[in-house]
């Protein structure tokens, strides 16, 4: 049952407010001075204070109550205030109120009016204080998972990325190939390198290797290796870049372009653990724990016959999809923030224009807009200006004019799914945007 402090020094004002409240659940201590009501507030749990602006017959200033709600505020930032007040000293009331109360109610008050003041207050403090135990729970799950793992530098703060970064640190250790699925630009190289320094062969080398950067006839040379002559201008023998990642982790980016005549000899070292170089007969043998990673649809590429569904399997031991940047808007400004050099910061509309682009490049395009942002400013204070990005179509519609489907979907995503911030951006309110989500069969999620 919450627990009501009214401070006043009017015995029958804290009887009435008591029985007022005992017929709603709410219980209520009474203190008849600011000394008083301070001292219980230090003692007991209390969920809201109503407090007079007078506390001695002869005064009707209302500065004993400034002084009580300045000490009420400075020890207890968050509690909800309720100043009781008289016309003589409103105006007093107000500027508390923007100040920080909660809010105000002239003498006498109307009880249906304080009742609804008091468990809206109720209810609101309620949900910031279990959003402030959530944050400092999420706070300490983070501090832990940067303190138990090697993230490589890694900026986050969308739940999405702390989501992905937690599935690679626990399958790290695991014995298991790992495919990385995601849009390009999105970062699924540093996970790579994740799993690999929290793996039981981080001691050893990480070799990375993109099979789309590679000619086709190069890559089983690429990756096997090459005895001398095996083709022209092979004058020595070569290394392939499973012999180097020996004893530790090879990264295979955009594994779904690599042909079929390769991916026949992936699979059998993956099955074996043997190969042979191109233009040998000697098989060599190594020990490699395999990360791969595509922006493909794989599957979709099985169906066409494009990719060997028996290898797909041997490398999707476990799916760690990275979201786009879209999906995690969170991370948008740590990361630009991150990309800055030392002395520049981005100005409110560059912030704001950031966090309203849709990122189709993802954490590069983020990157190289950075970098061009810093080159392109005049001072050490960067404007939207400086950004140089595309403008957007505006996303609220005109008056008579509904938003699609596709625009509160667009919304959504940029919002990464968090209703209150895509209302925002199409100028509805949160209860608006679920009507219209609703009507529309857009799924509450």
């Amino acid at each position: 049952m919450p627990t009501i402090l009214v401070i006043d020094d009017n015995p029958a004002v804290a009887t009435a407010l008591d029985v007022l409240f005992s017929l709603h659940d709410l219980q209520t201590l009474y203190a008849d001075s600011p000394q008083a009501g301070l001292e219980l507030l230090g003692r007991e749990d209390i969920a809201l204070v109503i407090q007079d602006m007078n506390f001695h017959a002869d005064t009707t200033s209302g500065e004993e109550g400034i002084a009580l709600f300045k000490k009420i505020r400075t020890h207890y930032p968050d509690l909800p205030v309720i100043l009781l007040t008289a016309w003589t000293h409103l105006e007093a009331a107000v500027e508390l109120v923007k100040a920080g109360a909660a809010d105000y109610l002239a003498k006498p008050w109307d009880d249906s009016k304080l009742l609804i003041t008091v468990n809206n207050l109720l209810e609101l403090s309620e949900t910031r204080q279990q959003a402030a135990q959530a944050h400092a729970q999420q706070r300490q799950l983070r501090s832990s998972l940067e303190r138990e793992f090697d993230l490589r530098g890694t900026i986050y703060a969308a739940p999405a990325s702390e989501a992905a970064l937690r599935l690679a640190c626990q399958v790290a250790r695991a014995d298991i190939p790992v495919l990385i699925t995601g849009p390009n630009g999105a970062g699924k190289e540093r996970y790579a390198e994740i799993l690999h320094y929290n793996s039981h062969v981080a001691g050893g080398p990480f070799i990375a290797v993109n099979c789309g950067a590679l000619p086709s006839e190069l890559i089983e040379a690429e990756l096997f290796g090459a005895d001398a002559g095996a083709y022209t201008g092979a004058n020595k023998p070569r290394d392939g870049k499973f012999e180097a990642a020996d004893g530790g982790t090879l990264f295979l980016d955009e594994i779904g372009t690599l042909p079929l005549a390769g991916q026949v000899k992936l699979l059998r070292v993956l099955e074996t653990g043997r190969f042979q170089r191109l233009g040998s007969n000697r098989e060599r043998s190594v020990k490699v724990r395999i990360v791969s990673a595509t922006n493909a649809d794989l599957p979709a590429l099985i169906a066409e016959g494009k990719f060997r569904e028996d290898l797909y399997y041997r490398l999707n031991g476990i799916e760690l999809r990275i979201p786009a940047l879209a999906q995690r808007p969170a991370d948008i400004l740590p990361l630009a923030r991150a990309f800055l050099p030392l002395g520049k910061r981005l100005s409110s509309d560059a912030e704001r224009t950031l966090q309203r682009y849709p990122w189709p490049g993802n954490v590069r395009e983020l990157r190289n807009v950075m970098q061009r942002a810093v080159l392109l400013a005049q001072s050490n204070l960067i404007a939207a200006s400086d950004l140089n990005l595309p403008q957007l179509q505006p996303s609220v519609t005109p008056a008579n004019d509904e938003p699609d489907r596709a625009t509160i979907e667009a919304a959504l995503a940029r919002a990464g799914g968090v209703v209150a911030q895509a209302a925002a951006e199409l100028g509805l309110s949160r209860q608006a945007l679920y009507r219209r989500m609703d009507r529309l069969g857009i799924a509450r999620s």
